[in-house]
């Protein structure tokens, strides 16, 4: 018989996987009776675990949620996951306060063996900081706009340009996206009659909000992350260009991420890649790394003299 700490314990780990368990199953599990189990239930409840249980011949247990945050269980794996999310947190306002309460209490409780794993990740690794804080986004606005999202409600905002000019939105929200140390909102905007992605930090909500709508099929087959992404990297453009590839689209578009820019089939082995870059010593360089002949169809002139330049100098390097 498993002692009666231990039993809980086991009790509860069965009980937060997501499957309901009957009175009969958990009793084999735990070698008891189905009378020891439903004390063990009670005695669950009295920790503050909210336990729920159906009846009828396939009724069963499983963990609820409650009104509290009842101690959580988790195995190794998972708290090491958990130390090593908190330790990342960021991009919401008053998060890093947040995450640091959080990873100073589970770090205090940590077993000697977790710690050691977690501080040894922490001393052989290095997170590269994003260019810049960032805006900071109010964790009260990504809860509000989550929950539109999820109840398909429309919405009118404020929403500030680069420039600081103010204009009036409705759209029909779908997705937020975390993308770097920013936050979009994927979003059909009404007036447009088109997607657009809408920096959160720059949203101001008017309510209340519109009627329920009927969902549309999300941009890029639904891949809403690579179709953040390429809209974000574009918007960081400062360099442009338009080049042919002799390419398959297909072929081209496999070795791209979607941030490198747009693939448009012009035969079955060429295409037109539209890409850009903060400087166009980087866009050459991109260009280079294709590993196929290409033609620059537009682009700024300072393009095309790099590019001479750095074919000269190719040369050079190879020339005996």
């Amino acid at each position: 018989m498993i002692e009666t700490s231990a039993r809980l314990l086991k009790l509860l780990t069965l009980l937060q996987s997501p499957r309901d368990w009957t009175g009969a199953e958990l009793a084999e599990k735990l070698q008891v009776s189905p009378r020891t189990v439903r004390s063990d239930i009670e005695r669950l409840r009295g920790l503050g675990y909210p336990v729920d249980a159906t009846r009828g011949s396939v009724g069963g247990y499983r963990l609820g949620a409650g009104g509290t945050l009842p101690p959580l269980l988790l195995d190794d794996d998972e708290a090491v996951a958990v130390v090593i999310g908190l330790r990342k947190a960021g991009g919401v306002a008053g998060v890093e306060e947040m995450s640091l309460r959080a990873l100073t209490k589970l770090e205090q409780v940590l077993p000697s063996r977790l710690r050691r794993r977690v501080n040894t990740l922490a001393s052989y690794t290095v997170q590269v900081p994003p260019d810049g804080e960032g805006p900071q986004v109010d964790p009260s606005l990504l809860t509000q706009l989550a929950g539109l999202c999820r109840d398909r409600e429309q919405l009118r905002f404020d929403y500030s340009s680069h420039g600081g000019d103010w204009t009036l939105r409705r759209v029909e929200p779908h997705r937020l996206v975390n993308w770097g140390r920013r936050w979009y909102l994927v979003a059909f905007d009404l007036e447009k009659q088109d997607w657009r992605t809408f920096r959160v930090d720059r949203v101001q909500p008017r309510i209340p909000t519109g009627p329920r709508f009927s969902p549309r099929e999300l941009p890029e087959g639904g891949d809403v992350a690579a179709y953040v992404s390429r809209r974000a990297s574009a918007a960081a453009w400062r360099y442009r260009a338009s080049v042919v590839v002799h390419l398959s689209a297909g072929v081209l578009a496999d070795r791209l991420t979607p941030a490198a820019g747009t693939v448009e089939p012009l035969s079955e082995t060429t295409c037109l890649f539209e890409t850009g870059a903060d400087s166009v010593q980087s866009l050459a360089v991109h260009l280079s790394l294709l590993d196929a002949d290409f033609v620059v169809r537009e682009g700024p002139a300072e393009l095309t003299d790099y590019l001479d330049r750095l074919a000269e100098r190719y040369r050079r390097a190879t020339s005996s």
